[in-house]
């Protein structure tokens, strides 16, 4: 298997993964706040707060599920890199709220992390077929 196909199935597994988590959020916000690793339910009508986290993640797998599709694997790259900065902020959040520190770096950070290493990985595909082509040979001088 081809460092493409397999960078391609890493990304759409991730995308699909968030697309997931974004409409667990969205419709059954009360059933996936457990999982976070957050202490408490939020104070009050939290729920809307929720929503719009799983309406943020779903926008995020949709983003790379458009990039994926249309094939433009150097924009793809840039926008992995960039929403691997939300789970780690979540990470952040969930230990900055004495949350569990499994689900922060279990969960969140792993995210984080393979996030990123998918987007390096498709950086590092992309930048050999990018590579400035080699200057052809000089003709030979008439004597």
């Amino acid at each position: 298997m081809s460092l493409k196909n397999v960078n391609t199935v890493l990304a759409t597994v991730g995308a699909l993964f968030v697309l997931y988590l974004g409409l667990t959020f969205i419709l059954a916000p009360e059933t996936a706040t457990p999982g976070v690793g957050l202490p408490h339910w939020p104070a009050g009508d939290g729920g809307g707060f929720l929503v719009m986290k799983g309406i943020r993640e779903f926008s995020m797998g949709l983003v790379i599920g458009v990039l994926l599709v249309t094939g433009h694997r150097r924009a793809l790259v840039w926008v992995l890199l960039m929403e691997a900065v939300a789970p780690f902020g979540d990470m952040v959040n969930v230990l900055a709220h004495h949350g569990s520190v499994a689900a922060a770096l279990g969960i969140h950070g792993l995210t984080s992390a393979l996030i990123a290493l998918t987007g390096l990985l498709i950086l590092r595909e992309t930048g050999r077929t990018h590579a400035i082509p080699a200057a052809p040979a000089p003709a030979a001088q008439p004597a």
